[in-house]
Protein backbone atom coordinates (compact mmCIF):
# COMPACT_ATOMS: atom_id res chain seq x y z
CA UNK A 1 0.00 0.00 0.00
CA UNK A 2 1.58 3.26 -1.17
CA UNK A 3 0.41 6.86 -1.40
CA UNK A 4 2.26 9.58 -3.34
CA UNK A 5 1.57 13.30 -3.22
CA UNK A 6 3.42 16.53 -3.94
CA UNK A 7 3.63 19.85 -2.12
CA UNK A 8 5.61 23.07 -2.33
CA UNK A 9 7.59 23.90 0.80
CA UNK A 10 5.50 26.96 1.55
CA UNK A 11 7.23 29.86 3.37
CA UNK A 12 3.97 30.76 5.13
CA UNK A 13 3.70 27.28 6.67
CA UNK A 14 7.36 27.39 7.70
CA UNK A 15 6.84 30.82 9.24
CA UNK A 16 3.78 29.59 11.15
CA UNK A 17 5.92 26.89 12.76
CA UNK A 18 8.84 29.24 13.43
CA UNK A 19 6.63 31.94 14.95
CA UNK A 20 5.02 29.45 17.30
CA UNK A 21 7.90 27.17 18.31
CA UNK A 22 11.21 28.74 17.20
CA UNK A 23 10.66 32.49 17.41
CA UNK A 24 14.30 33.17 18.31
CA UNK A 25 15.42 31.86 14.93
CA UNK A 26 15.64 34.17 11.92
CA UNK A 27 12.72 34.17 9.45
CA UNK A 28 13.26 32.04 6.35
CA UNK A 29 12.54 32.87 2.72
CA UNK A 30 12.28 31.11 -0.63
CA UNK A 31 15.63 29.52 -1.45
CA UNK A 32 16.72 29.13 2.19
CA UNK A 33 17.50 25.66 3.54
CA UNK A 34 14.61 24.03 5.38
CA UNK A 35 15.80 23.05 8.87
CA UNK A 36 16.01 19.30 9.32
CA UNK A 37 12.78 17.96 10.77
CA UNK A 38 10.60 20.80 9.56
CA UNK A 39 9.47 18.74 6.58
CA UNK A 40 7.07 17.27 9.13
CA UNK A 41 4.76 20.30 8.92
CA UNK A 42 4.67 20.49 5.11
CA UNK A 43 2.58 17.36 4.50
CA UNK A 44 -0.49 17.52 6.75
CA UNK A 45 -2.72 14.50 7.17
CA UNK A 46 -5.10 14.13 4.21
CA UNK A 47 -7.90 11.85 5.41
CA UNK A 48 -11.63 12.55 4.98
CA UNK A 49 -13.64 12.92 8.18
CA UNK A 50 -15.47 9.68 7.44
CA UNK A 51 -12.15 7.79 7.42
CA UNK A 52 -11.10 8.77 10.95
CA UNK A 53 -11.14 6.46 13.94
CA UNK A 54 -13.14 7.48 17.06
CA UNK A 55 -9.93 8.89 18.60
CA UNK A 56 -9.44 11.18 15.58
CA UNK A 57 -6.50 9.31 14.04
CA UNK A 58 -6.68 7.94 10.50
CA UNK A 59 -8.50 4.63 10.05
CA UNK A 60 -8.18 4.43 6.27
CA UNK A 61 -5.33 6.43 4.74
CA UNK A 62 -4.37 4.11 1.90
CA UNK A 63 -1.24 2.93 3.72
CA UNK A 64 -1.86 1.55 7.21
CA UNK A 65 -4.45 -1.24 7.39
CA UNK A 66 -7.31 -0.92 9.83
CA UNK A 67 -6.11 -2.09 13.23
CA UNK A 68 -8.70 -3.35 15.74
CA UNK A 69 -7.13 -1.55 18.70
CA UNK A 70 -8.59 1.77 19.90
CA UNK A 71 -5.49 3.84 20.70
CA UNK A 72 -2.63 4.99 18.48
CA UNK A 73 0.66 6.63 19.50
CA UNK A 74 3.89 7.84 17.91
CA UNK A 75 6.65 5.63 19.33
CA UNK A 76 9.70 7.02 17.55
CA UNK A 77 11.46 7.19 14.20
CA UNK A 78 14.62 6.70 12.18
CA UNK A 79 15.23 9.42 9.60
CA UNK A 80 18.05 10.01 7.14
CA UNK A 81 18.72 13.47 5.69
CA UNK A 82 20.33 12.77 2.32
CA UNK A 83 20.38 16.27 0.85
CA UNK A 84 19.04 19.74 1.50
CA UNK A 85 15.40 20.71 0.93
CA UNK A 86 14.80 24.42 0.35
CA UNK A 87 11.82 26.68 0.79
CA UNK A 88 9.98 26.88 -2.50
CA UNK A 89 11.02 23.37 -3.59
CA UNK A 90 8.35 21.06 -4.92
CA UNK A 91 8.68 17.88 -2.91
CA UNK A 92 7.20 14.51 -3.81
CA UNK A 93 6.36 12.43 -0.76
CA UNK A 94 5.90 8.67 -1.10
CA UNK A 95 4.43 6.86 1.89
CA UNK A 96 4.45 3.07 2.18
CA UNK A 97 3.66 0.46 4.79
CA UNK A 98 6.59 -1.12 6.59
CA UNK A 99 6.58 -4.07 8.98
CA UNK A 100 3.50 -4.73 11.13
CA UNK A 101 4.27 -6.67 14.32
CA UNK A 102 1.76 -7.86 16.91
CA UNK A 103 2.85 -8.37 20.52
CA UNK A 104 1.39 -8.83 23.97
CA UNK A 105 2.48 -6.55 26.82
CA UNK A 106 1.55 -6.02 30.44
CA UNK A 107 -1.56 -4.09 29.37
CA UNK A 108 -2.66 -6.49 26.65
CA UNK A 109 -2.26 -6.55 22.88
CA UNK A 110 -0.08 -4.11 20.95
CA UNK A 111 0.51 -3.70 17.24
CA UNK A 112 3.64 -1.91 16.06
CA UNK A 113 3.38 -0.39 12.58
CA UNK A 114 6.20 1.23 10.61
CA UNK A 115 5.30 4.01 8.16
CA UNK A 116 8.02 4.59 5.57
CA UNK A 117 8.28 7.95 3.81
CA UNK A 118 10.58 9.32 1.14
CA UNK A 119 10.80 13.00 0.20
CA UNK A 120 12.20 13.65 -3.27
CA UNK A 121 13.16 16.89 -5.05
CA UNK A 122 13.58 16.78 -8.84
CA UNK A 123 13.43 12.99 -8.71
CA UNK A 124 16.24 12.60 -6.16
CA UNK A 125 15.47 11.40 -2.65
CA UNK A 126 16.35 14.08 -0.07
CA UNK A 127 14.90 12.51 3.09
CA UNK A 128 14.11 8.93 4.08
CA UNK A 129 12.08 8.44 7.20
CA UNK A 130 10.55 5.51 9.06
CA UNK A 131 8.08 6.41 11.79
CA UNK A 132 7.19 3.80 14.38
CA UNK A 133 3.58 3.89 15.57
CA UNK A 134 1.97 1.65 18.17
CA UNK A 135 -1.69 0.68 18.51
CA UNK A 136 -2.88 -0.15 22.02
CA UNK A 137 -5.84 -1.48 23.94
CA UNK A 138 -7.95 0.84 26.12
CA UNK A 139 -6.05 2.30 29.05
CA UNK A 140 -6.43 -0.22 31.85
CA UNK A 141 -3.92 -0.97 34.56
CA UNK A 142 -1.80 1.87 35.95
CA UNK A 143 1.23 2.87 33.93
CA UNK A 144 4.55 1.35 34.92
CA UNK A 145 6.80 3.35 37.22
CA UNK A 146 8.53 6.09 35.22
CA UNK A 147 12.21 5.79 34.41
CA UNK A 148 14.21 8.58 36.02
CA UNK A 149 17.66 9.59 34.89
CA UNK A 150 19.09 12.46 36.98
CA UNK A 151 22.49 11.82 35.38
CA UNK A 152 21.18 12.93 31.99
CA UNK A 153 20.78 16.47 33.26
CA UNK A 154 23.76 16.40 35.61
CA UNK A 155 26.16 15.35 32.84
CA UNK A 156 24.61 17.47 30.07
CA UNK A 157 26.72 20.00 28.22
CA UNK A 158 23.63 22.16 27.74
CA UNK A 159 19.98 22.26 28.78
CA UNK A 160 17.12 24.04 27.09
CA UNK A 161 13.68 24.29 28.70
CA UNK A 162 10.24 24.77 27.20
CA UNK A 163 6.68 24.63 28.51
CA UNK A 164 4.07 24.09 25.82
CA UNK A 165 0.56 25.41 26.34
CA UNK A 166 -2.77 24.52 24.74
CA UNK A 167 -2.47 27.33 22.16
CA UNK A 168 0.70 25.75 20.80
CA UNK A 169 -0.86 22.30 20.74
CA UNK A 170 -3.82 23.73 18.81
CA UNK A 171 -1.51 25.41 16.31
CA UNK A 172 0.51 22.26 15.69
CA UNK A 173 -2.68 20.26 15.23
CA UNK A 174 -3.86 22.87 12.74
CA UNK A 175 -0.56 22.95 10.85
CA UNK A 176 -0.51 19.17 10.47
CA UNK A 177 -4.29 18.66 10.19
CA UNK A 178 -3.98 16.33 13.17
CA UNK A 179 -7.38 15.57 14.71
CA UNK A 180 -6.20 13.17 17.43
CA UNK A 181 -8.43 14.01 20.40
CA UNK A 182 -5.63 13.36 22.87
CA UNK A 183 -4.11 16.74 21.95
CA UNK A 184 -7.15 18.97 22.57
CA UNK A 185 -9.94 17.10 24.39
CA UNK A 186 -9.05 16.88 28.08
CA UNK A 187 -11.96 14.58 28.88
CA UNK A 188 -10.79 12.13 26.21
CA UNK A 189 -7.16 12.32 27.32
CA UNK A 190 -8.08 11.61 30.94
CA UNK A 191 -11.00 9.21 30.64
CA UNK A 192 -10.10 7.21 27.53
CA UNK A 193 -6.31 7.47 27.37
CA UNK A 194 -5.61 7.39 31.12
CA UNK A 195 -3.45 10.53 31.03
CA UNK A 196 -3.46 13.35 33.61
CA UNK A 197 -3.72 16.00 30.88
CA UNK A 198 -3.39 16.70 27.16
CA UNK A 199 -0.54 15.02 25.30
CA UNK A 200 2.06 16.99 23.38
CA UNK A 201 2.37 15.61 19.83
CA UNK A 202 5.22 13.14 19.40
CA UNK A 203 6.02 14.60 15.96
CA UNK A 204 6.31 18.04 17.59
CA UNK A 205 8.61 16.76 20.33
CA UNK A 206 10.90 15.23 17.70
CA UNK A 207 11.23 18.57 15.87
CA UNK A 208 11.90 20.45 19.11
CA UNK A 209 14.67 17.99 20.03
CA UNK A 210 16.19 18.30 16.57
CA UNK A 211 15.96 22.10 16.79
CA UNK A 212 17.75 22.15 20.14
CA UNK A 213 20.57 19.92 18.86
CA UNK A 214 20.93 22.04 15.72
CA UNK A 215 21.10 25.32 17.66
CA UNK A 216 23.73 23.93 20.01
CA UNK A 217 25.88 22.47 17.21
CA UNK A 218 26.23 25.33 14.72
CA UNK A 219 27.92 24.62 11.43
CA UNK A 220 27.17 20.89 11.48
CA UNK A 221 24.85 19.18 9.00
CA UNK A 222 22.51 16.52 10.37
CA UNK A 223 22.55 13.21 8.53
CA UNK A 224 20.41 10.97 10.73
CA UNK A 225 17.83 11.39 13.47
CA UNK A 226 16.73 8.54 15.71
CA UNK A 227 13.98 9.14 18.27
CA UNK A 228 12.51 6.89 20.93
CA UNK A 229 9.41 8.02 22.81
CA UNK A 230 9.55 6.80 26.41
CA UNK A 231 6.80 8.52 28.46
CA UNK A 232 3.97 11.00 27.82
CA UNK A 233 4.95 14.63 27.24
CA UNK A 234 2.18 16.74 28.77
CA UNK A 235 0.84 20.23 28.21
CA UNK A 236 1.76 22.98 30.70
CA UNK A 237 4.66 20.92 32.13
CA UNK A 238 8.26 22.01 31.87
CA UNK A 239 10.32 19.94 29.44
CA UNK A 240 14.11 20.00 29.69
CA UNK A 241 16.17 19.05 26.67
CA UNK A 242 19.53 17.87 28.00
CA UNK A 243 22.20 17.53 25.34
CA UNK A 244 25.61 15.96 25.14
CA UNK A 245 27.81 15.56 22.05
CA UNK A 246 30.52 13.21 20.89
CA UNK A 247 32.63 13.57 17.77
CA UNK A 248 29.90 12.65 15.33
CA UNK A 249 26.60 12.69 17.21
CA UNK A 250 24.54 14.57 19.77
CA UNK A 251 22.19 12.85 22.21
CA UNK A 252 19.23 14.84 23.48
CA UNK A 253 17.22 13.51 26.42
CA UNK A 254 13.83 15.08 27.12
CA UNK A 255 13.15 15.16 30.87
CA UNK A 256 10.35 16.45 33.04
CA UNK A 257 10.89 18.42 36.25
CA UNK A 258 11.37 15.18 38.21
CA UNK A 259 14.02 13.77 35.85
CA UNK A 260 11.56 11.35 34.26
CA UNK A 261 12.79 10.42 30.77
CA UNK A 262 10.18 11.45 28.19
CA UNK A 263 12.09 10.81 24.95
CA UNK A 264 15.61 10.27 23.68
CA UNK A 265 16.95 11.49 20.34
CA UNK A 266 20.29 10.93 18.68
CA UNK A 267 21.40 13.24 15.88
CA UNK A 268 24.28 12.02 13.76
CA UNK A 269 26.26 14.74 11.97
CA UNK A 270 27.93 14.68 8.57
Amino acid sequence: MTVTRSAVIDPSTVEAYRGTFAAAEAPLHVGDDLPAGWEGVSFPFAVPLADLRPDGTPARDGVVPEIDLPRRMYAGEDTEFVSVVRLGDTVRQTTALGPVVEKTGRNGRLTFVDVEREYAVDGAVAIRSVWHDVFLEDAGSPARDPRRDPAAAASAEWIETVTLDIRQLFRFSALTFNTHLIHYDRAWAREREGLPDLLVHGPLTRILMMDAARRRTPGRTPRRLSVRAVAPVLVDREIRFAGRSGDDATTVTALDADDVVLAVAEVAWA
